[in-house]
Parts: structure tokens; C-alpha cells; sequence
């Protein structure tokens, strides 16, 4: 049963929910990807808990953060998570981040400074492939499928129906309380905004690059295409792979998971968390 406890934590104006587990020296943050919050980690965070600290939280305006009138941009986002880890983390700590969350993080990274061991990415958004050169249009198509989804979302039955693919996914705990707190109006709502942030964001990030992370850095890569991108998987991987192996100290793999890593893979996902705090001073990994 999901029984972890948060508080609320005042970043730059605005509140977010943040959860706080596990025991040990080493930290670790985790950066939720679009239309999810600090539930989505239950099943990498139920394998850590015993030998590490983490942090996972919803963005401002999800989840049990409080609410914002404001479309929040990628760089207030990112800004959002720095604050957040000053405000709670004491020392170094490792980041993991899933889909959107990638960008948030990279955006993060020169805020975060030396703090930051270690980065870990899930099938992250890959701004420079082909499939983003018309993400606006993209965006305002999920966007009105999406306004009809946030209304249909007022039938308890019915968010269930929309979101069967994440009951199978999640545990019950876990899916149980998504249901009660991302898969509403309010959640929908903020999903779509952060849909939107991402549309801006790519422009920006093509034309002016986050500085590449200097620590340690994963990214695993779904093998298993999302619905409806099969056609655009393989260049996405192949744009994920360039960018690692650009890094200082990068490293890709590609993970037999769909986008949900974290859900579908949460064992790998905590070796490779192990394995960059290992790769810095921290937890000896499990394996490698």
C-alpha cells in the first residue's frame, strides 16, 4: 500500500508536492515526464528505499502540488526543480527523469552545478530528430483530443476506462491514486499546458542547446515504440544515441520496455541509479 507522506515546499512563487523516502547517505531525485507526477516512480522507488534517499514530487499545478493560472514554460520548470533541490536536498544527488522530464532536467543541469552526480534519462524527448520539426501541429492536435478527454475525465468510470493501459502497468496503490489525482479535469488541464511548453521549448532548444551535463550520464531507450510512433522510433533512438555518446561521460542503451520504463523496467532502471552513484563515490552498484 502506498503509504509515503509528503510536505508542501514553496519554489519560486508557486508549491509543490514532494515525497520524501528511503534511508541512507545517497539521494536521488526523480523529474516525472508529461501528464504524470511522483507516482509514476512507486515501482523503481519501492526497490531503492531500503539503501537510498529520494525525492519525487509533482510539478506546480499537478497532482497535490497547488494549483497555477499560469502556463508554466520548460525553463520555469526546470527552474521549479532546482529550487526544489536546494530547498531539500543537502548535498550531491543523482537525477533521473523520464520523457518531458528530460528536458526539464537538462534545462536544470547548469542550475544544479557540481551538486548534480550523476543524470539517468528514460526514453527522453529528442529535440533534433525529424518528428519534432512539426511538434507544433502535433500539440495542437493532442490538445483537442485532449479537451475532450478533460471532459470526459468528470466520470470516475470513464478516466478508468481511458487509463486501462496504466492499470496493468502500475500497482493497484499506485494506479488508485493516479486515478484520483492526475486523471481529472485539473490533470488534463495542466497536461495540456505542459504540452504546449514542450512546442515552445524544441525551437529554443535546437537553436540554443541546454550545456551538456558534465557528470556521469544513462539514457535508456524504449526498444518498443510508442502507439502511433512506429514509424518515427527508430530515428528518435538514433538522435538519443548521438547526443549520449556526444556527452563527456555518456552512456545509451536501448531497454526491451515501451515509453514507461520506470513501470515496465523498474529493476534496470534502479541498477543503473546504483551504478552512477557507484560511478561517483556512492551505493556499490548491483550490477552494471
Amino acid at each position: 500500500m502506498r503509504q509515503a507522506t509528503g510536505r508542501v515546499v514553496p519554489v519560486n512563487g508557486r508549491t509543490v508536492h514532494v515525497e520524501e523516502t528511503g534511508s541512507g547517505t545517497d539521494w536521488v531525485v526523480f523529474e516525472a515526464g508529461g501528464g504524470m507526477g511522483r507516482t509514476c516512480w512507486d515501482p523503481v522507488t519501492a526497490l531503492l528505499a531500503d539503501r537510498t534517499r529520494l525525492v519525487a514530487y509533482d510539478r506546480a499545478g499537478f497532482g497535490r502540488s497547488g494549483r497555477t493560472t499560469a502556463r508554466l514554460s520548460i525553463d520555469d520548470l526546470a527552474a521549479d526543480l532546482v529550487a526544489l533541490v536546494e530547498a531539500v536536498v543537502p548535498g550531491g544527488f543523482v537525477l533521473v527523469a523520464h520523457s518531458m522530464g528530460g528536458l526539464v532536467a537538462r534545462r536544470a543541469v547548469e542550475g544544479l552545478g557540481p551538486r548534480l552526480r550523476g543524470l539517468l534519462l528514460l526514453d527522453p524527448a529528442a529535440e533534433s530528430a525529424p518528428v519534432y520539426d512539426t511538434f507544433d501541429r502535433t500539440a495542437a492536435k493532442v490538445d483537442r483530443s485532449l479537451g475532450v478527454t478533460q471532459a470526459l475525465f468528470r466520470s470516475r468510470r470513464l478516466a478508468r476506462l481511458a487509463s486501462r493501459d496504466l492499470r496493468r502497468l502500475f500497482p493497484v496503490d499506485t494506479y488508485e491514486a493516479m486515478l484520483a489525482e492526475d486523471f481529472v479535469p485539473a490533470g488534463i488541464a495542466q497536461t495540456r499546458k505542459e504540452i504546449k511548453a514542450v512546442a515552445e521549448a524544441i525551437p529554443r532548444f535546437r537553436a540554443e542547446p541546454p550545456a551538456p551535463p558534465a557528470c556521469p550520464t544513462v539514457l535508456l531507450s524504449a526498444a518498443r515504440p510508442q502507439k502511433g510512433r512506429g514509424r518515427h522510433h527508430t530515428a528518435l533512438a538514433e538522435h538519443r544515441r548521438r547526443w549520449a555518446e556526444s556527452l563527456p561521460d555518456g552512456r545509451f542503451e536501448t531497454v526491451d520496455s515501451g515509453h514507461l520504463i520506470q513501470a515496465e523496467q523498474p529493476g534496470i532502471v534502479a541498477d543503473r541509479v546504483e551504478h552512477l552513484l557507484g560511478r561517483t563515490g556512492g551505493t556499490s552498484p548491483r550490477r552494471a
